[in-house]
């Protein structure tokens, strides 16, 4: 069975997201009940939703969207990583009241769309000082020249939990490997990073990608960060742009072929509901 640890759901009634505007093909809702018919079909036993940029007046609401979801008879959600802003100073208050729901497992701020500036910032490394001793991870998404500012980031807060987002974002669709490879390299000497393997159809051109085109950079994902520290993530909706969650859970299952049945099952779902505690 597999643990998803990126999901983001869409609903325009409820939420706005700017950034979707700019995105026809994903400008719609993805509601769980069309994820959880294609994600059981998959093999899929439960997912942590992971914030989708929305509008920062509507942070707080899209946590408790999703958790009333959760609640539902049958619902896939066992948790969220909520959006946030560890460049205000309200983050210090908003961080204590999340960590009163359970439900909440992490955060994340979008940052590969964002001046490279915003993480050097003072305030939002100590902010991101602060989850130390939470319990509550901090996902990462950055541009492969960006990855320095996250390893910045993980040096700055040795005892707080990173997750590297979709490999890193390589330039798949590109061929480029370089720095990528090198910055991958050096990020993975981190123990408090843990690699997802998500997102990846994404980057690759979405009319002739192969299993083989995506297995440099998910293998150079595995072989540096071990396989006690990667976990798995489906990226739905986005992963629709590259051929869907049936076809990159079907490539995900070719790519760890080789892989004994305790190292699937760590990358899968073991590794996701140790760090997470699920």
């Amino acid at each position: 069975m597999i643990f998803d640890t990126h999901l983001h759901l869409i609903d325009l009634s409820a939420l706005r997201y700017p950034w979707l505007s700019g995105v026809p093909a994903l400008n719609r809702d993805f509601s769980h009940d069309d994820y959880a018919i294609q994600a059981r079909r998959a093999g899929i036993e439960g997912a942590l939703h992971m914030e989708v940029d929305v509008d920062p007046a509507d942070i707080e609401a899209e946590t408790g969207h999703v958790k009333a979801l959760s609640q539902q008879k049958d619902s896939l959600l066992r948790g969220a990583i909520a959006s946030c802003r560890p460049e205000e100073p309200s983050f210090a208050a908003y961080l204590e009241a999340q960590r009163a729901d359970s439900f909440v497992k992490g955060f994340r701020r979008v940052l590969h769309v964002m001046p490279d500036e915003l993480s050097e910032g003072a305030l939002f490394r100590e902010s991101i000082k602060r989850l130390a001793g939470t319990g509550l991870t901090f996902d990462l998404v950055v541009l492969p020249h960006q990855i320095p500012k996250a390893i910045a980031l993980a040096d700055l807060a040795p005892d707080v939990q990173f997750v590297l987002d979709h490999c890193g974002v390589p330039d798949i669709k590109g061929s480029d490997q370089h720095p990528w490879r090198e910055h991958m390299a050096e990020i993975a000497r981190r123990p408090n990073v843990t690699a997802k393997v998500s997102g990846v159809v994404a980057y690759a051109d979405a009319g002739s990608w192969t299993v083989e085109t995506l297995r440099p950079y998910v293998e150079h994902t595995i072989n540096y960060f071990g396989w006690d520290r990667v976990v798995w993530g489906s990226d739905w909706p986005v992963c629709t742009l590259g051929g869907g969650l049936a076809t990159w859970v079907a490539a995900t299952h070719t790519l760890l072929g080789g892989a004994s049945a305790d190292e699937r099952e760590k990358l899968l779902s073991g590794n996701a509901k140790r760090l997470w505690s699920l």
